[in-house]
């Protein structure tokens, strides 16, 4: 079960509304929805929680790009809402490097030959066969071994506001509670909650 709501700050405080997230598709689409909702261009930031599973906070500040942190990664790639966050960039990839892996793999065949090319590599199935190749395809989970199962982001994306590094770190359960009570929040986030 996910949790979304956008938190918008004001000159009289913290503005609150919950979010539907069924027509976001990817960042610039959360970070667009952001914007709509900030007043004179001011700090908005998106909680997106998945029940005792992860959280993520999303701070968009006028026309800079958003600051992502994401309390555990790993748990965040099997949610759409998570991969959503899990840009390229935040990973330390290459743009579009799935895109281009994929794109090769179509060139190439499984046997490693380009289409309607011949095989004339030598058959050493039995030359290597003291070799253990048990743990070779181990941490090829599709991608998933590049993901850390922890925290990933910009940890001090809520320190100016009252959230310092070290006690975002330590947050698990009931993580937006806690956020907003330490922005002075609490109250306008129990209205969406």
């Amino acid at each position: 079960m996910y949790f979304a709501a956008l938190l918008a700050r004001t000159e009289d405080g913290w503005e609150a509304s919950d979010t539907d997230l069924d027509d976001v598709e990817t960042l610039s689409d959360l970070t667009d929805l952001a914007r709509e909702a900030s007043v004179d261009e001011d700090t908005v930031l998106v909680f997106i929680e998945q029940e005792d599973a992860w959280f993520g906070v999303i701070r968009v500040d006028g026309e800079e790009d958003p600051r992502i942190y994401v309390s555990n990664a790993s748990a965040a790639t099997r949610s759409s809402y998570g991969e959503i966050l899990l840009t390229d960039e935040l990973l330390g990839r290459e743009p579009g490097a799935e895109d281009s892996i994929a794109a090769l793999e179509e060139l190439v065949g499984l046997d490693g030959t380009e289409d309607d090319e011949p095989d004339n590599a030598p058959d050493h199935d039995n030359t290597n066969a003291d070799h253990d190749n048990s743990n070779d395809d181990d941490d090829d989970d599709d991608g998933l071994d590049a993901v850390p199962a922890g925290p990933l982001g910009d940890t001090g994306l809520l320190s100016d506001l009252g959230l310092p590094e070290a006690e975002l770190l330590m947050l698990r359960s009931d993580a937006l509670v806690e956020i907003a009570d330490a922005l002075g929040a609490a109250e306008v986030l129990e209205t969406v909650r």
